[in-house]
């Protein structure tokens, strides 16, 4: 809830903003649950143009007191509060180029310390109380769009609700192992002489593409600018991390523009379970890495405990269609690329790492698990033992019937 506070509590204001003259207007409402907001409510950026008694007959314009600042106009609260039991009024408030008339209560603005003051809260709940302000229009414009973005002001939507979810099932369900979100990406950091994001882009395109040309069965998701931060200005080779992770930024650091690509390891990625026998001394696969920095298996020895797997199967159909066997995760850990620094080095699973797994698993006879990227028309997406997780919608999906 957080996130709802800042924004719809205002944002300070230029030193030069344009709007001209100022107006009376909502800046902020102490309601923290903005998704039990609705439009006869005050919202942020609502301008005050008048109020009148809630048994007032004539409301089309002449009963209502006009909003001549906020002073005036919390001293016409006052006088309501002290004059009338009943403390339901009618405020008259411009939300763009529409004029609405919304019911509020009268009640004391917290905090004033040597006179007391006057605020609106909304009818309906007395959560919901009105922080009034003098804005010009740019502010009071500001805020009303980011009031649109959780109150249905143009009755386009029904109201939202929170429901229940079963996130521990589902995620033991549909994915092979809970604990990897099978979606990858890796970081592109801008070289020295890279003025331009463009140029950022058009590099990670270039190894996206040439990754799959190769043969690694990429599917393309979505790519993004995301903010780093480096320790000096004419060397940003020395360190690179997520401006997101930085409170505070010193001020012999500067940010630059990078460039996240996300991609999914094939249309399907597929999990193998490998257990050799206790005479074996390997697996019976041998790994390689491509110049994107992917592992792929590049060979399968006949009558391994890998063939027996499924592996070699797997291995000749991709052979078949020009296709890499890559391995996407090996025991739960990724073994993708993640990240090309300034210098254009690509860091990647160390080859050494992974041998090391594997012979460590082989001389305690137990079994491994690594998870196989799919590619489009698969015959055979995995052996009996295996498991997979379809990242498109299943073949026998169908939407549910009309009502």
């Amino acid at each position: 809830m957080d996130k709802y506070r800042s924004v719809f509590r205002g944002k300070r204001p230029r030193e030069k903003m344009g709007g001209g003259k100022t107006v009376l207007c909502v800046k902020q409402v102490k309601q923290e649950l903005p998704e039990e907001w609705d439009d006869t409510m005050p919202l942020p950026g609502d301008i005050i143009e008048g109020l009148a008694c809630e048994d007032d007959d004539d409301l089309a314009g002449e009963s209502f007191i006009p909003a001549q600042g906020r002073s005036e106009f919390t001293a016409q609260l006052g006088k309501i509060a002290s004059q009338r039991k009943s403390e339901v009024i009618w405020v008259k408030v411009r939300r763009g180029e529409n004029v609405v008339k919304i019911k509020a209560r009268v009640v004391p603005e917290k905090g004033g310390m040597l006179h007391r003051k006057f605020t609106i809260q909304a009818a309906t709940d007395d959560r919901h109380v009105a922080v009034l302000r003098e804005l010009n229009l740019d502010e009071c414009t500001e805020l009303q769009e980011m009031s649109r973005k959780v109150v249905n002001v143009n009755g386009e939507e029904f109201h939202r609700r929170g429901m229940k979810y079963n996130w521990k099932r589902k995620l033991g369900t549909y994915l092979p192992d809970p604990r990897s979100p099978i979606i990858s990406s890796i970081l592109f950091t801008p070289f020295v002489e890279e003025s331009t994001i463009e140029a950022t882009t058009a590099r990670s395109m270039a190894w996206f593409s040439a990754a799959v040309s190769s043969g690694a069965p990429l599917v393309f998701v979505n790519i993004q600018t995301e903010q780093l931060w480096t320790p000096d200005k004419n060397n940003p080779i020395a360190r690179e991390i997520s401006w997101g992770r930085q409170q505070t930024l010193p001020t012999n650091f500067h940010i630059v523009q990078g460039i996240r690509l996300w991609f999914l390891p094939g249309i399907a990625e597929v999990s193998i379970g490998i257990m050799p026998r206790p005479e074996e001394t390997r697996f019976g696969m041998d790994i390689k890495r491509t110049e994107e920095g992917f592992i792929c298996i590049y060979s399968v020895a006949l009558g391994s405990a890998a063939e027996r797997a499924g592996l070699g199967h797997l291995h000749e159909e991709a052979n078949a269609k020009g296709h890499l066997l890559v391995i996407s995760r090996l025991e739960g850990k990724s073994v993708m690329p993640s990240s090309v620094c300034s210098s254009g080095l690509i860091n990647c699973c160390n080859h050494n790492d992974i041998r090391d797994v594997l012979t460590q698993a082989i001389e305690r006879t137990e079994g491994i698990r690594i998870y196989i990227m799919a590619w489009p028309n698969q015959a055979r997406l995995a052996s009996p033992r295996g498991m997979v997780s379809t990242l498109q919608p299943p073949s026998g999906f169908a939407p549910p019937p009309s009502l």
